[in-house]
């Protein structure tokens, strides 16, 4: 069965709370934030820096609830800084016909990565 990768969830322009170099890697994110764009624990995200165009992919591991917060852990720390708007994505292979009914979770936050609509 051929599947194809499709977007499934987005935090929009959520903002970089810390940038850790000395941790294994990862991003650290609010599993409020992560629950709205259904973003599993450990799965694969992708993220995008508004600041600076820079791409990097990594998984994502659950913070503290209700914190608002979005930590770069390792290399990535060098290339995002806290006060950076990013967005992140989360993928999922599928088949064509699943995604036909794919309806993604896009989450837009307000300056303290506080929900502010799911749309």
């Amino acid at each position: 069965m051929k599947t194809i990768t499709v977007c499934t969830g987005k935090l929009h322009r959520v903002r970089v709370t810390q940038a850790r170099l000395d941790y294994e890697g990862s991003i650290t994110l609010d599993p409020v934030l992560m629950d709205a764009a259904g973003i599993m624990p450990y799965q694969l995200v992708h993220i995008n820096s508004m600041a600076n165009a820079v791409h990097w992919e990594t998984y994502a591991i659950p913070g503290t609830a209700d914190s608002g917060e979005v930590c770069l852990n390792g290399c990535p720390a060098r290339l995002f800084q806290p006060g950076d708007q990013v967005i992140i994505l989360s993928l999922e292979q599928m088949t064509r016909d699943e995604a036909m009914g794919l309806k993604p979770k896009v989450v837009l936050v307000d300056a303290n990565n506080k929900i502010r609509e799911l749309v």
